[in-house]
């Protein structure tokens, strides 16, 4: 079965820097990917290119068999994004912003009040649906925000940060609502919250410096670095392949 999501070769440069080189990797249909690197290692760029915000240099990425920038439209309709900032409208009710989102999206009339229902219950948002969105705990946003990326039952989904500023419960409400998402929807999961990713992820890929470093399953990663070392956890790995 071809992978999911295929890139290869992916470079993008901004002038004179480069901002990811010759990204060679793969996701799994069903899978879910934990995206990693610091703070300037070109997972941004390489989700918007997914996304097809931003036009790789070079290269090529495909998803569910479509070319990004070759029919974009056919990406972007297999594709629920959230970005690390929700897109929400603070003012409209989760129900008015949800129905808003499906007519963008051009879900079928018919059935969209229905598909409304189906991802405000999948992703707990049933007791809140005509409640004002700024009123919300950031919990309960950020259930908003992953709820318009489930609408129309995209099969992928890349998801930045979606649990940053979260309390430990709703981290872990989050966390669960996620990884019930596997085999259903191929997942990107962006974070910095790396404990999350050995509890959520089936396969972590790490970037640095645009480059990528390790792309293994969590498991695989301990064993081939942690060396004699026991119990060496996924953030000391994370260390040791990013301090250059």
């Amino acid at each position: 079965m071809p992978p999911m999501i295929e890139v290869r070769q992916l470079t993008k440069r901004y002038r004179e820097r480069v901002a990811v080189e010759r990204l060679d990797f793969s996701v799994a249909e069903g899978e879910i990917l934990g995206f990693l690197g610091p703070n300037g290692a070109g997972k941004s760029t390489t989700m918007r290119i997914l996304t097809g915000v931003l036009p790789p240099s070079e290269g090529s990425a495909r998803v569910a068999g479509f070319d990004v920038f070759e029919q974009p439209l056919e990406v972007k309709r297999r594709i629920g994004y959230l970005p690390e900032t929700p897109p929400l409208y603070p003012e409209m009710t989760v129900v008015g912003y949800l129905r808003f989102v499906a007519r963008l999206k051009q879900l079928p009339g018919r059935g969209l009040n229905a598909e409304v229902e189906r991802v405000g219950g999948l992703t707990g948002l049933g007791d809140v649906m005509g409640r004002v969105i700024q009123n919300l705990s950031k919990g309960y946003q950020q259930r908003v925000g992953i709820a318009q990326a489930l609408l129309g039952s995209p099969p992928v989904l890349i998801l930045d940060e979606p649990t940053e500023g979260l309390d430990p419960t709703q981290r872990a409400d989050i966390r669960g609502l996620i990884k019930g998402l596997a085999g259903k929807h191929t997942v990107i999961l962006s974070t910095h919250i790396l404990p999350e990713v050995m509890m959520t992820c089936e396969k972590v890929l790490i970037l640095h410096q645009g480059h990528v470093v390790a792309h293994d399953t969590p498991g695989k990663l301990v064993r081939a670095h942690g060396g004699k070392a026991e119990n060496v956890s996924l953030e000391q790995i994370f260390i040791k392949l990013t301090a250059a």
